[in-house]
């Protein structure tokens, strides 16, 4: 069995969030240099060394997809960073804005016996602080049937179960307008002009937010 290096661990990563993202199953070159924050010659280098270990399916000029053993690699990243994120959140106290930036750190221990005892230290949780769920051991992820806010028509009733955009700046800003996973909001009105929508919160207090906010939140 090959030794992956973190930076291969994160293209894995970065590709299966990809794939999952825009629902399309196959992915370029440019949406990885974009995500990866690097040269799409870089990227082209490291697909090569993906599809050499078959962890990857890829031909020059064409779109990247995931193999069957590709996808077991970054399902267990992915377990590893959202099990260490929960961690971080509910036992450690790190706000959900900061647990991201540790965990990127974590997922790539490598001992598998850790991993699932931290998984019954914590209960077994099904999500991550940022209702990102998280992938059990064989694989199963949980499903959601949760849509956007932004969706949503006024006279709903909705409880937050996950944020989209996992960047600070976003985290910081539903902190200030004290919105977490769990608030309950009724949508009170929906602005024609440019969509925003103004929503009651759970103490009663009225907040207007963006559509970009709305469409960045996901609720129940």
């Amino acid at each position: 069995m090959f030794v992956l290096t973190y930076t291969e661990e994160n293209y894995l990563k970065a590709i299966y969030n990809i794939q999952h993202s825009n629902n399309a199953g196959e992915v370029s070159v440019n949406e990885i240099a974009e995500k990866m924050m690097t040269r799409p010659a870089t990227v082209t280098d490291m697909l090569r060394k993906l599809s050499e270990k078959e962890l990857i399916h890829y031909e020059k000029y064409k779109k990247i997809q995931l193999s069957d053993s590709g996808s077991k690699v970054a399902l267990s990243i992915l377990r590893k960073h959202r099990l260490w994120e929960a961690f971080l959140h509910t036992k450690l106290h790190f706000s959900w804005d900061e647990v991201h930036e540790v965990a990127e750190q974590l997922e790539h221990i490598q001992s598998a016996k850790l991993i699932e005892r931290l998984d019954e230290f914590l209960g077994f949780p099904e999500y991550d602080p940022h209702g990102d769920p998280i992938p059990k051991s064989n694989g199963d992820i949980p499903h959601s049937l949760a849509t956007l806010l932004s969706e949503k028509k006024v006279g709903d009733v909705c409880k937050i179960v996950a944020v989209k955009d996992t960047t600070t700046a976003f985290l910081q800003q539903l902190e200030r307008f004290k919105i977490k996973i769990g608030s309950r909001i009724t949508v009170s009105e929906i602005m024609p002009f440019d969509k925003s929508m103004v929503v009651i919160g759970d103490g009663g207090n009225s907040l207007q937010l963006s559509e970009k906010i709305a469409s960045n939140l996901l609720v129940l």
